[in-house]
Parts: C-alpha cells; sequence; structure tokens
C-alpha cells in the first residue's frame, strides 16, 4: 500500500505558508448551491482582503466550483503578486515552459511540431525524491482574453490520478496602482491507501511553493521592466 505522507517532510521545508479548500463526496448535486455558498464566504483563501474576495467570487463561480464524486478531493489557493497581470499571464500561458515557475521539475518537452493550443500535451520529468517519475499533460483551457487556463494530468508514472487544475489571473487596481491575483484549484483522486488530509496536504503545498516562485519571477519582471512593487498607472 502506498502512502503519500513520507514524502512530506522532503517540501514542507520550503513552505512559508498554506492555505486550502476542500470539499467531500457527502454532498450531492441538490446541495451544490449550498457547496458553492461554503466556498465563497467560509472558506475562500485566506490570503485575500475582502475586497479580493468580493470581486473574484464569479471567478470562483465559474471556473474554481468542482462537483466532487467518491474519493476524490478539490483544493482553492490565492497568490498576490505586484506586477501587471499582462507579465503574470506571460509566464502562466506558457504550457511548454512550466518550469519557468513550477518547482520539482527536472525537464519538459512536447513534439517538435508543437503548437500551443487546447489539446496539445507535454511530457514532464519530475525531480527525485517525490512520490512521481513522469507525468504526461494535457492543455484543457487556454483563454487570453480572459487569462484562463489549466491542464490535466493524462498519464506518467505518478500517483495523482485524474488531476485538473485551473488557474486564472486577475487584475486589481486601486489608487492608481496595479497588482495581480491568481487563482489555482485542482481536483485529483485520492490514492489507495492515503486519507483526504494526506492528499490534500501533498498536493496543497506544491501548488503553494509554486505560485510563491510565480509570485517571485514576475516580481523581479516587473522590476525589470521598470514597474516596481505594482504598476503606477499613469
Amino acid at each position: 500500500m502506498f502512502c503519500l505522507f513520507p514524502y512530506l517532510p522532503f517540501i514542507f521545508p520550503q513552505i512559508r505558508s498554506l492555505s486550502s479548500l476542500c470539499f467531500t463526496n457527502k454532498y450531492v448535486e441538490r446541495e451544490r448551491e449550498r457547496v458553492f455558498e461554503i466556498i465563497v464566504v467560509v472558506t475562500m483563501p485566506s490570503e485575500l482582503t475582502q475586497e479580493e474576495r468580493s470581486e473574484l467570487t464569479q471567478s470562483i463561480s465559474e471556473f474554481h466550483t468542482y462537483h466532487l464524486g467518491p474519493g476524490s478531493c478539490s483544493s482553492l489557493h490565492a497568490q498576490r503578486i505586484h506586477a501587471p497581470p499582462e507579465i503574470v499571464w506571460s509566464v502562466v500561458r506558457q504550457f511548454d515552459k512550466p518550469q519557468t515557475y513550477k518547482h520539482f521539475i527536472k525537464s519538459c518537452s512536447v513534439e517538435k511540431a508543437f503548437e500551443m493550443r487546447v489539446g496539445c500535451t507535454r511530457d514532464v520529468i519530475v525531480i527525485s525524491g517525490l512520490p512521481a517519475n513522469t507525468s504526461t499533460e494535457r492543455l484543457d483551457v487556454l483563454d487570453d482574453e480572459r487569462r484562463v487556463t489549466g491542464f490535466s494530468i493524462i498519464g506518467g508514472e505518478h500517483r495523482l490520478r485524474n488531476y485538473k487544475s485551473v488557474t486564472t489571473v486577475h487584475r486589481f487596481e486601486r489608487e492608481r496602482r496595479v497588482w495581480t491575483v491568481v487563482l489555482e484549484s485542482y481536483v485529483v483522486d485520492m490514492p489507495e491507501g492515503n486519507s483526504e488530509d494526506d492528499t490534500r496536504m501533498f498536493a496543497d503545498t506544491v501548488v503553494k511553493l509554486n505560485l510563491q516562485k510565480l509570485a517571485t519571477v514576475t516580481e523581479a519582471m516587473a522590476r525589470n521592466a521598470g514597474d516596481g512593487r505594482g504598476s503606477r498607472v499613469t
């Protein structure tokens, strides 16, 4: 019986903060309205201000709400980034270069005639020390206008079965300052022999670390472009 728990110390030292969202399979179709209320009112990521939460409610409803089946769990994370959304999106949308901001990736390859469009795939090799070796992933959505992207894991040697993720990039502007909030959610089956908490703890840690690295990378890009901590509107 395989367990994710022994691998958690490998990545825990890198954690600065962790927030998560989980829905259990006790909810059925007739309760979906009540489930959504719990999502946006009770368990919205704590990193967000009340104002940000209010503006993001519709996007969470549209892109980050899942109807879970038995044996699956879900989580939602947020990252505030002091860089314009155009810069952040330019990194997030690069399906063929996830290692730009994602930890634990040794390499990523795509086919020679690669075109970044819905349905294209990438083959990821994971660094040693994690309960995975390779991952084949498919691009499910890429909307440049609304800044939405998402992928599914469709093959490889790993334990995250039926893993699907959606990432959205959101612009905020107050008092001539522009910043970005990135939301990333996922749904995944729990591996046999693992609890819901174990599964989410592992996946949440990886997602959170990736979002933190995304902030570091794009804020540096913004500084190099002369935008500083958030872009000032002129």
